[in-house]
């Protein structure tokens, strides 16, 4: 991946049902093997370094049109366990958490170590990833935040149901989500509907918004909101919440099937935390050009 390290900045392109990442492999090691193809007697202190991703730098790659194009960027770097992930969205905000490009990255360093279980580090704390077979891989997105002040919201309140219209759930996964139980997903014009929750008063730092129908007693079909990007495919993160607030409303068991517009993932609330368990694909490599990167200067 780096062997144009000294012409422009490798990336790699990966999604989860759709939900579609840039992600940057900043880990030393990795930056040292490709530079000792050239420079047979390179030390660590002579490894250039990525840039430091910046909100402009985010956004930049982040737009469709003039960039590559991410719902999030994600940036690999070494950490105290197998690696540390750190997250940033489409409109250069940062994100404690992101679930289906943990699993898009647990996915490739699995496949490049050869290992099936992974420790991975993030702001929203240590994750734990496996092999589920079939292509599939698990992440353990950790505990659900169920006070007002962990998710956060702006005052004390009952998180179950918000005094807001639709009474929807308040839930924190690491970044902080608003969950709609509704008849209809697909009556609903997200478009319209998911900025204006966003920005809701009661969310200090902003929230992702999902839209749920209950399609059974394990299953249900959800719309995605997200923080600093818009409509989405999937969320891991978000399929996590809904699910957590499902069960909590009695409506659901602990474990379900989410279907979004990009695909399905299975959720599973354990004693341990929650399991999210889905598909990913590597889709491309490819490098940025220096006279795009001078360009943000």
């Amino acid at each position: 991946m780096y062997s144009d390290l000294t012409n422009g900045l490798p990336f790699m392109k990966m999604h989860g049902l759709g939900n579609d990442f840039v992600v940057l492999d900043a880990r030393k090691k990795v930056v040292l093997d490709a530079r000792q193809k050239d420079v047979p007697d390179a030390g660590l202190e002579g490894v250039p370094s990525l840039p430091e991703v910046t909100p402009a730098l985010a956004q930049a790659i982040g737009h469709r049109q003039f960039g590559v194009g991410f719902d999030q960027l994600a940036v690999i770097t070494d950490g105290a366990a197998d690696a540390h992930l750190t997250f940033f969205n489409a409109d250069g905000s940062t994100s404690a958490a992101c679930g289906n490009a943990t699993r898009c990255i647990a996915r490739f360093l699995m496949d490049e170590t050869g290992k099936t279980q992974l420790h991975l580090t993030t702001d929203r704390g240590d994750l734990a990833a496996r092999d589920a077979g079939n292509g599939l891989t698990a992440v353990n997105m950790g505990h659900p935040q169920l006070e007002w002040d962990e998710i956060p919201l702006a005052r004390q309140m009952d998180t179950l149901e918000l005094p807001m219209d639709g009474a929807p759930t308040a839930t924190g996964m690491g970044n902080p989500h608003c969950t709609f139980f509704v008849d209809d997903v697909d009556a609903i014009d997200l478009a319209a509907f998911g900025p204006g929750i966003e920005h809701h008063a009661l969310y200090p730092e902003r929230t992702n918004v999902q839209i749920a129908q209950i399609v059974g007693p394990d299953h249900i079909r959800m719309r995605v909101w997200e923080r600093g990007v818009g409509i989405t495919l999937a969320s891991g993160s978000s399929s996590c919440a809904t699910a957590v607030a499902a069960s909590r409303r009695g409506l659901t068991g602990r474990a379900m099937r989410i279907d979004l517009d990009g695909g399905t993932l299975h959720i599973d609330w354990r004693e341990d935390g929650v399991w999210m368990t889905g598909p990913s694909a590597h889709v491309f490599s490819g490098v940025l050009t220096p006279s795009f990167l001078e360009s943000l200067t």
